[in-house]
């Protein structure tokens, strides 16, 4: 049976259990997702935005799911119990694929600001609108499979100063996959800092597909960190859109810190005159661990700018992936571009896959590119072990060192800091497994 066969034959059987525990917004695009899935199935090597990644044996073995929305016996707010205010944040918690509103969050939010259930909120006007354009099959296969997740508003020229943080808890007794929306909406003018937290709370095999869509109108700020810390048995692909209108800034951090198998991809529209971008990636991995990011920017408008910074380092047979397109459109002049990969291999096992691009179609531009792949500089190892610091002391100093700059450049300063912490911890091998929230521990 091909991977894809028996997630046409679960929607084909269980349409209907789906849509009665959903909305009539999520249910509208289901179809047409169905359709265009069962058509193409899941892409192979051969398609260029896939070629690092086997999208077919991820989805391959057998998961539970739970579409009759049984309730998982937990109480996020009690088993990850946060310092919120060392992180300053705003809490709230996903439960697999489903927005916990068993209890108040007790957040206190500017007066229009919602976060809550998709499921109770989403709007046709923007659900599925940058998604369903794609054409991916993962975010066709979470489009037809998807009953819930978190929807995000904030209204014209609202600052919301207080960051949301959001838990993504995996919490289950049988291997699980989960689909994950997430939908944001900022109007004009509008300011929200969010922070996503992957955890994993049991030791079973996980597959989470996630489709993030964001809409940042004019003049508009939104930051946005996902820091996935989950266990080697976790599979996670996740499809972010980002589309930004005239004058707005998008920061888009992206943080693995330990996983099994994860899978990224971004697609952003610079669509409006004089919009920015800083898109950030950091990358420890170990053991046989995989790590694929792919981003496409496409500049629209005029008077826009992008950079990206992404780096990895690499351990034992662990593999990384970055694949990075920067497409420059007719008309698009006075365009700024920047992409810059970098990468450390620990071993001669580890593996490291770069392919960073231009695409330009204007005359007016200033658009650079850059990526390396090398080991830790001998020199500087030595120049260390002659003043009494132990080689893997030493090989920690120089690998922290080079991963906090793109640390360093997060602006929610309380995870930033936490991030330093963190980070020297994996390099000393002690995050080993999720046993919680510990950004905040």
């Amino acid at each position: 049976m091909n991977s894809e066969q028996q997630y046409i034959d679960l929607y084909s059987q269980c349409r209907q259990m789906i849509c009665s525990h959903s909305s009539d917004v999520m249910n509208a695009v289901r179809d047409e997702a169905f359709a265009r899935f069962q058509a193409g199935g899941f892409p192979t090597k051969k398609v260029e935005r896939y070629k690092y990644t086997d999208m077919e044996k991820l989805f391959e073995p057998d998961y539970g799911l739970n579409l009759n929305r049984l309730q998982i016996p937990v109480d996020p707010y009690r088993t990850f119990r946060c310092d919120v205010p060392n992180l300053s944040t705003s809490l709230y918690f996903v439960v697999n694929d489903q927005f916990y509103a068993q209890a108040a969050p007790g957040a206190h939010l500017p007066e229009g600001v919602v976060v809550g259930s998709l499921r109770e909120f989403a709007t046709a006007a923007h659900y599925n609108r940058l998604a369903g354009k794609d054409g991916d099959a993962v975010t066709d296969l979470n489009t037809m499979l998807a009953q819930d997740g978190l929807y995000v508003y904030v209204p014209r020229g609202v600052k919301v100063d207080r960051a949301v943080q959001v838990i993504n808890i995996l919490r289950a007794d049988v291997d699980l996959m989960v689909n994950r929306r997430v939908l944001i909406v900022l109007e004009e003018g509008a300011e929200i800092k969010l922070l996503f937290c992957d955890h994993a709370a049991d030791d079973r095999r996980f597959l989470a597909t996630q489709v993030i869509e964001a809409y940042v109108g004019g003049n508009a700020r939104l930051d946005l960190y996902c820091l996935e810390e989950t266990h080697a048995k976790n599979v996670r692909v996740s499809n972010v859109y980002i589309d930004q209108q005239r004058g707005s800034s998008v920061t888009h951090n992206v943080i693995t810190l330990h996983n099994g198998v994860t899978r990224n991809k971004l697609d952003l529209v610079l669509s409006g005159e004089g919009a920015e971008c800083q898109c950030c990636g950091c990358v420890i991995a170990d053991k046989q661990q995989h790590v694929d990011n792919n981003t496409l920017i496409t500049h629209r408008a005029t008077h826009c700018t992008s950079n990206e910074l992404y780096k990895y380092v690499l351990d034992d047979k662990a593999t990384g992936a970055f694949a990075g397109r920067v497409l420059v459109e007719h008309g698009a002049q006075k365009t700024t571009s920047q992409m810059t990969n970098q990468n450390l291999t620990a071993t001669k096992e580890a593996r490291m896959y770069t392919q960073p691009m231009l695409e330009i179609y204007a005359d007016d531009v200033k658009c650079a590119h850059g990526s390396t792949v090398g080991q830790l500089n001998a020199a500087a190892l030595f120049y260390m072990r002659q003043r009494g610091i132990s080689l893997d002391e030493a090989k920690m100093l120089l690998q922290n060192a080079f991963i906090n700059e793109v640390v360093d450049k997060m602006q929610l300063e309380p995870l930033r800091d936490r991030l330093h912490y963190l980070v020297e911890k994996r390099f000393r091998g002690e995050l080993n497994k999720c046993e919680g929230c510990k950004l905040c521990k």
